[in-house]
């Protein structure tokens, strides 16, 4: 016989680290490793367990509506942090030190001084100098990290919406960034601009195509 059903995210992570005798405990999630273009975004947030806005889930679970809507909410009833790792620092570092790198960027701008993190993913940042918990699956299971994946998100999402506008041609206000085939196309007719991260292999493929056919 199944189980009782239980809303997937919850606030029980946060709960007991509260219980531990933490008192500013946030939720970290990023967004952005995997697109060829952009940066890649982290967002800290403390919820306020008395003012949780209804129909908190993981950003990939929701329509952009909805996501937008609880963007809003959060905004005006949670303590938020935005934070980025620039393309080159992507280029300089790689994907995962860049995306922990603006997760500690974004728990140090919160206005509380967040002494317990709950980060999604398996690994803690090793810059990180306070106590913290991996959650696999954490923007699923997590309020407080359901609510840091909205925010990134959103965050993104606009930024390469106006990176669309300066760069026509490659499709970033659909696709973010992300290696989809006309976003490819794109990269081969219109070539690599700026914003492309050039130790992905696509990007640095065609450069490496064009450094050879102009040696």
């Amino acid at each position: 016989m199944p189980g009782p059903s239980r809303n997937p995210a919850d606030f029980s992570f946060e709960r007991a680290a509260l219980a531990q005798g933490f008192r500013c405990v946030v939720g970290v999630d990023e967004v952005g490793r995997g697109p060829l273009a952009g940066p890649v975004t982290a967002a800290a947030v403390r919820l306020d367990p008395e003012r949780i806005p209804a129909g908190l889930a993981d950003s990939k679970a929701l329509t952009a509506s909805r996501r937008e809507a609880l963007f809003a909410a959060l905004m005006g009833c949670a303590e938020v942090s935005v934070a980025h790792a620039t393309v080159a620092e992507i280029d300089d570092l790689n994907i995962l030190r860049a995306s922990h790198l603006a997760m500690e960027r974004a728990i140090a701008g919160l206005p509380c001084t967040a002494d317990h993190a709950l980060i999604d993913g398996n690994l803690i940042p090793r810059g990180l100098t306070i106590p913290a918990q991996a959650i696999i699956k954490g923007d699923a299971l997590c309020l407080s990290i359901a609510a840091a994946s909205i925010i990134a998100k959103v965050t993104r999402d606009r930024i390469m919406v106006d990176l669309a506008q300066q760069h026509p041609g490659y499709g970033w206000e659909g696709n973010a960034g992300y290696p989809t085939k006309a976003h490819l196309e794109a990269l081969l007719n219109l070539g690599v601009t700026p914003h492309h991260r050039r130790s992905f292999k696509p990007v640095h493929n065609i450069l490496y195509q064009d450094n050879s056919v102009s040696g």
